[in-house]
């Protein structure tokens, strides 16, 4: 508007040097034609300032999802190096998480809310169909581009498991607060069986090994998330609150569950060896961080879900490779530094890729 009366001021003051005169009309008569003639462009300014406001509010939303994972890997990451995360701790921690805490968390948060299992049914049957056609897409890739034939599996199962449990979880409760983490919770339930029945197949194949059926059975039956989750359906479903004292004493262990989760993976990290095995390194980068999530995402959008389901399913599966897989690879006698590498590529190339997925996302108001 100020650039308008400077106009104006100006083209008056050229007109009565040059001996115009229009009465007392003159500055409206200008005032009507420069806005005609200026008003396509202040319309376009108008709408470039809301843009820039909607895409900065945008960003500022995917930031605060990702940014604080960030800095508390990062914290994780510095104390290591100064000494006051030794391996002792990183170790004790992971395990604390992995069998008590973490399964604390997912009883709390089903537990305590009212889910409808039928209303998420058509999101955990598209994510398992929508994992098995990915891995099966990985498993064909992989034949083409990556050898030796040993290290197929661990690229693969790089590609395609994700980091459920702190990473995926944490990007959930950011965006969502409760109702994400609830659905979250039984997303990861089924997802984390599969991931682990997908992970022994392809390893098995690649590592041409046999383990026992009944192992894995066994193994996934007295899994702690597993255990954690399916105690809490029925309170859950038949709407039995817990005692109080049952429920402050869980809720002080679960709010240790992502600090602890993301200082331990964070100190766990090795950058140093991502100079050997680049090559498959960066391949199983790329099918975690961009072919996995955007198969998934488009998939989903094509299927009509939309909102705190669409945005679960996109955060879980742009969530870094989980660092079971490494613990996994190294027992079977695969090449444990190629799944370390793929663990610490992806833990820092999904801040930047999620974030990016959920500024696109929540510009087209669809999470």
């Amino acid at each position: 508007m100020l650039a308008l009366q400077h106009v104006v001021g100006w083209v008056t003051h050229e007109r009565r040097e040059s001996g115009w005169t229009g009465a007392g009309t003159a500055d409206n008569t200008i005032v009507r034609e420069v806005e005609s003639a200026y008003s396509p462009c202040l319309y376009c300014t108008a709408a470039f300032n809301v843009n820039v406001s909607s895409f900065l509010e945008t960003l500022d939303f995917s930031l605060a999802v990702t940014g604080p994972i960030f800095l508390i890997l990062m914290l994780g990451v510095g104390l290591r190096r100064i000494g006051m995360l030794p391996d002792a701790f990183v170790e004790g921690g992971s395990r604390l998480v992995f069998n008590v805490a973490l399964p604390t968390l997912l009883f709390v948060s089903i537990s305590t809310a009212r889910l409808d299992l039928a209303a998420h049914l058509p999101m955990v049957a598209y994510s398992v169909g929508a994992t098995l056609l990915v891995y099966l897409l990985l498993e064909w890739l992989a034949g083409l581009f990556v050898e030796p034939r040993r290290d197929r599996g661990v690229v693969i199962q790089g590609a395609f498991r994700s980091n459920l449990g702190a990473i995926g979880l944490a990007y959930c409760i950011n965006a969502y607060g409760q109702a994400g983490l609830a659905t979250a919770s039984l997303y990861l339930g089924v997802m984390t069986i599969l991931y682990n029945v997908l992970a022994v197949i392809t390893l098995n194949r690649s590592l041409d090994q046999h383990k026992s059926i009944v192992r894995m059975v066994r193994g996934v039956a007295t899994n702690p998330l597993i255990l954690g989750i399916l105690l809490a359906l029925p309170f859950s479903l038949l709407e039995i609150p817990l005692p109080s004292i049952v429920q402050t004493s869980a809720n002080s262990i679960a709010s240790l569950t992502l600090p602890l989760a993301l200082l331990c993976t964070g100190a766990a990290l090795d950058f140093g060896s991502l100079r050997k095995e680049l090559r498959n390194t960066l391949l199983a980068a790329s099918g975690k961080l961009v072919l996995t999530p955007m198969l998934v995402t488009v998939g989903a959008l094509i299927a009509g879900f939309r909102g705190i389901e669409l945005g679960v399913m996109m955060l879980m599966a742009s969530a870094p490779t989980a660092a079971a897989g490494y613990v996994m690879v190294r027992a079977m006698g695969g090449n444990a530094t190629l799944a370390a590498n793929i663990i610490a590529l992806t833990s820092l190339g999904s801040l930047l890729t999620t974030s990016l997925a959920i500024t696109l996302l929540r510009s087209l108001d669809l999470m």
